[in-house]
């Protein structure tokens, strides 16, 4: 089975560097990724990050089109938290109207409460699934959500006295405005010019088998999973997306990605080098500092380590797989024979940008070596 790669990328600042430079890094990288054999490129939505330039991912993706030709560009994800249906549909009717047929609407939730633990349908022993692919202990978000600088980016972002919309109910309107069938309760129709129409691929992301994945299920929609962000609940987030999925128009069987965060070299010393400072990384984002810039490996090693510290990014320094081409292309065949993923979906971030784009280079050269392709469904 020829299983896909694509790419998620944060637009990520290296410590000494700029957000523009970031950008610019960004989309030479969507370009190589191209010549590479990827077959789609998401840009991430963050906000009030030293370290990450993705604010805006429809604007990223206008300017990625225009320097990029094959590749699927998308969104992973749009947080619908803060935003409309009908200016959502408008962005990316927007940019589909000068570049149709290439654009993925990735939609997520954002300011919501996690989802409460369900029911393992998959044995995990010792902290491993049946193939052995590592699923550590639950992290709890509940200090970050709780954060003063959470609060202050959800009061920054919405309008005063806004309430974000029922995410289900706001799913139903994106797609209702797409197909021109959108209707007020009172009747009143609405029409979006350019949007609706576009030929865009709608995917739903998620990092829990909660409302994310039944919304995709109960709508027939692609569904992305987060093992890189959420890799104690990959599983039950699969899971429950099948469980929920009823075929529709667009999709006549489940359909899943799935992410991993990766660094690969030409062999594992050089890979786990330029892994270094993605713990600090990692820290700077659960302490709700913000992500810091992204450390030299040398800056990385400066930080004195607590218990604390090692706790808070644990789960996500034991599931990035680093390594050469073929250990880290195992481990990724690994995490989709676990999930029983159709695509999976690469994120990369290292200090040096030539180290990051000869990273996915590498990859892409194994995974076509091992026979797959990058046709997606």
């Amino acid at each position: 089975m020829s299983i896909p790669l694509g790419v998620l990328d944060l637009v990520p600042i290296s410590s000494g560097s700029t957000a523009p430079e970031a950008l610019r890094n960004s989309i030479e990288l969507a370009r190589r990724a191209e010549e590479f054999g990827y077959t789609r490129y998401w840009f991430a939505e963050h906000h009030l990050n030293p370290g990450v330039a993705g604010t805006s991912p429809a604007v990223v993706l206008a300017l990625t089109a225009s320097a990029t030709s094959t590749i699927r560009l998308g969104s992973g994800a749009v947080q619908l938290g803060h935003r409309t249906a009908l200016s959502t549909v408008e962005e990316f009717g927007l940019i589909d109207a000068l570049h149709p047929g290439r654009f993925d609407l990735g939609l997520g939730r954002s300011g919501g409460r996690p989802s409460p633990p369900l029911p393992p349908t998959t044995p995990i022993v010792d902290g491993r699934a049946p193939n052995g692919l590592r699923i550590p202990p639950r992290f709890s978000f509940e200090r970050l959500l709780g954060s003063p600088r959470i609060a202050l980016q959800r009061k920054l972002l919405l309008l005063p006295d806004a309430t974000s919309q029922d995410y289900a109910e706001q799913i139903d309107d994106v797609l209702a405005l797409l197909a021109g069938t959108y209707r007020s309760p009172e009747g009143v129709e609405a029409h979006v010019v350019p949007g609706e129409g576009a030929d865009v691929q709608v995917w739903i992301l998620g990092s829990s088998g909660g409302t994310s994945a039944e919304v995709a299920g109960r709508n027939g929609l692609r569904f992305a999973a987060n093992y890189h962000v959420s890799p104690a609940t990959v599983l039950e987030a699969a899971d429950g997306y099948r469980a929920a999925f009823q075929p529709s128009d667009v999709l006549d069987k489940p359909y899943v990605s799935v992410s991993a965060d990766i660094v690969v070299a030409e062999d594992d010393e050089t890979a786990r080098e330029l892994a270094t400072g993605y713990g600090l990384w990692v820290r700077s984002i659960r302490t709700a500092e913000g992500a810091i810039q992204f450390p030299t490996p040398d800056e990385a090693r400066a930080h004195i380590w607590t218990d604390e510290d090692r706790a808070l990014v644990q789960d996500r320094v034991d599931t990035q797989f680093v390594g050469s081409p073929t250990r880290v292309a195992d481990q990724l065949q690994q995490l989709q024979e676990a999930t029983g993923a159709d695509e999976l979906l690469i994120t990369t971030i290292t200090h040096n940008h030539k180290d990051r784009v000869r990273s996915y280079e590498l990859l892409a050269q194994e995974w076509h070596r091992r026979g797959h392709s990058a046709q997606s469904s």
